[in-house]
């Protein structure tokens, strides 16, 4: 046993000589940051005094006078990607999504067209002759919910050139 620590302890006394140093060049970085203006300084301290309560308070006026939008960051806290700087105006103007799931009403028809709607009406849902009649006759009503931009805008034309009155809701 007495053989084993006398080759042990002398390789840890190698080792431990030739990590020191490079701990210390390691931790030097900290002792070459650059000089902080006093102003700076100053802040810094009075900042980290500050309560949860009152730190939040700060930030909220802080971006209210500086005019900073809030940010909301990814699922999984990664940081956002820097974006260019943007002019202000851009910045004003409102983020306006487009629909893109619609309701095809049918409010109103020709009583002319009044056939050719029941046909179109009754190739669209699939119904019966007499259920299209009843339906079309029922106006306003919702033809069909939750389809796409492009497929309400073909039936609304359709039904259009037809000669019925239909909304996108």
């Amino acid at each position: 046993m007495s053989l084993l620590r006398q080759t042990i302890r002398p390789a840890l006394r190698t080792v431990s000589k030739r990590i020191a140093p490079v701990a210390v060049r390691f931790n030097s970085t900290a002792e070459t940051k650059a000089a902080v203006d006093p102003k700076i300084s100053q802040i810094v301290d009075q900042i980290s005094t500050l309560t949860l309560l009152e730190t939040s308070a700060l930030v909220t006026e802080l971006k209210e006078r500086l005019n900073i939008p809030d940010i909301s960051l990814p699922a999984g806290g990664a940081a956002p990607a820097a974006a260019p700087a943007a002019p202000v105006e851009e910045e004003v103007k409102e983020v306006v999504e487009e629909k893109t799931i619609f309701s095809i009403k049918l409010e109103s028809f020709d009583a002319k067209s009044k056939p050719k709607v029941i046909k179109e009406v009754k190739g669209l849902l699939g119904l019966s002759l007499v259920e299209s009649k009843k339906f079309v006759e029922s106006a306003p009503k919702v033809l069909k919910e939750n389809v796409a931009k492009e497929d309400a805008d073909k039936i609304k034309a359709t039904l259009e050139g037809l000669g019925a009155k239909v909304t996108l809701e």
